[in-house]
């Protein structure tokens, strides 16, 4: 009974190193030799203290613990990235919506100065207040007035794009699709495209009644807008290439979990 422990034993390190299990294929090697001639032969109770298969099953056990932790860094890595990501599409909708809806796209709000995509007011020395212009007398200041209605729509077209998009990005997180990461990657591309359109259109018309330090919290909220949709095409293109990275590795390692030879 002994023998047959140390033959099972030393059957089951011959699998692990790729040793074939058929004594015919095995036999020009000295190790299998060995192992069947102990096989034929009885031995005192002392042969359990070979100490082989603590050994073997201490190196597996390292091995399955290494890989746990390898999934629980993946898994939090994933996890880190998608809440960043939607922490970023929050933060834009609310930025878009405080510059269009909360300061109705004005870009300039001072006592003596308002002008946004729907209002342009300044201020009358003889009537002591804002005097809002209309398209006639804008026209007359040489603005054109299709280049504001332009401008308009891109903006506001932008946050419609963003709310859409933040219901998009909550999908594929629950999902966790890679085709969706690459779409999250190139909205936010084309929501910078439109809004800096926009706003270059806008400020092109009315910069010669705008100064550095007139602006006020609507542009600077567009301004973060942009930035913010920045940092989404960064942050998707950095789970793009971590997705690729672990699919390459967890490749790798199945490979090497395959038997070599049996």
């Amino acid at each position: 009974m002994c023998s047959t422990v140390l033959g099972r034993t030393e059957t089951l390190l011959f699998y692990l190193q790729g040793e074939s299990l058929d004594p015919s294929h095995n036999a020009q090697s000295p190790a299998w030799e060995g192992c069947h001639k102990r096989q034929q032969m009885s031995g005192p109770p002392l042969c359990f203290a070979t100490g082989i298969p603590t050994t073997v099953f201490t190196m597996v056990a390292r091995q399955l613990a290494g890989t746990r932790m390898a999934l629980l860094q993946q898994r939090c890595t994933e996890n880190l990235l998608h809440v960043l990501i939607l922490l970023e599409t929050v933060g834009t909708f609310a930025l878009m919506s405080y510059a269009l809806v909360y300061e109705a796209g004005n870009l300039v709000n001072l006592p003596n100065k308002r002008i946004g995509f729907y209002n342009f007011c300044l201020w009358n020395d003889i009537a002591g207040e804002l005097q809002c212009l209309d398209n006639k007398h804008l026209q007359a200041m040489g603005i054109s007035l299709l280049e504001i209605a332009l401008a308009r729509v891109c903006v506001y077209t932008c946050l419609v794009f963003i709310l859409f998009h933040l219901v998009f990005v909550l999908t594929v997180n629950c999902s966790g699709q890679r085709e969706g990461w690459k779409m999250i990657r190139i909205i936010p591309l084309i929501k910078m495209i439109i809004l800096s359109g926009g706003l270059s259109m806008f400020l092109s018309q009315t910069s010669q009644w705008i100064h550095l330090s007139d602006f006020t919290g609507g542009f600077w909220a567009l301004l973060g807008t942009q930035a913010l949709l920045l940092l989404q095409i960064l942050t998707a293109t950095v789970y793009l290439s971590w997705t690729k990275y672990t699919q390459m590795y967890q490749s790798h390692l199945n490979e090497e979990a395959l038997p070599t030879k049996i």
